[in-house]
């Protein structure tokens, strides 16, 4: 596994600067639940990020096959946690209405996961049927 450090150091910047915003703050129960929400979903997507090393790719491509670490349960846990970190932020923001921004992206993340799924399918086969078959989302 290769780690992509200049994604890593954007992450790792951008987490530092909410997180010194976020402590500006006083703390709420909206912002309370938001942090719940946002810091699990924010180290678990950069976990992923960091398992799914050069596979990593902005349009579905199908380089490598990841099925270990966090891979081998959750087959999108970029999706899935990079949406709930999204809709922590908007607990955080105390935006609650701003949440039909995460119903918006549930869905076009649904797409980009089936699209993926298409291409992995194509290139993988049965292995990846296989894998499909043991994980969840």
């Amino acid at each position: 596994m290769k780690l992509n450090i200049g994604t890593l150091a954007v992450v790792l910047v951008a987490a530092f600067l909410f997180g010194k915003l976020a402590l500006s703050y006083p703390a709420t129960p909206w912002r309370i639940a938001g942090l719940a929400i946002a810091i699990p979903s924010f180290l678990l997507f950069l976990l992923a990020r960091i398992q799914l090393g050069r596979a990593f790719s902005v349009q579905a491509k199908a380089t490598t096959l990841v099925t270990a670490g966090i891979y081998s349960r959750i087959r999108n846990p970029i999706y899935l946690f990079g949406g709930l970190l999204v809709a922590g932020g908007i607990v955080w923001l105390q935006r609650p209405w701003w949440l039909l921004v995460f119903v918006a992206l549930v869905p076009l993340q649904i797409l980009r996961a089936r699209n993926e799924a298409r291409v992995l399918e194509a290139t993988f086969g049965e292995e990846y049927l296989k894998y499909r078959r043991r994980t969840w989302f």
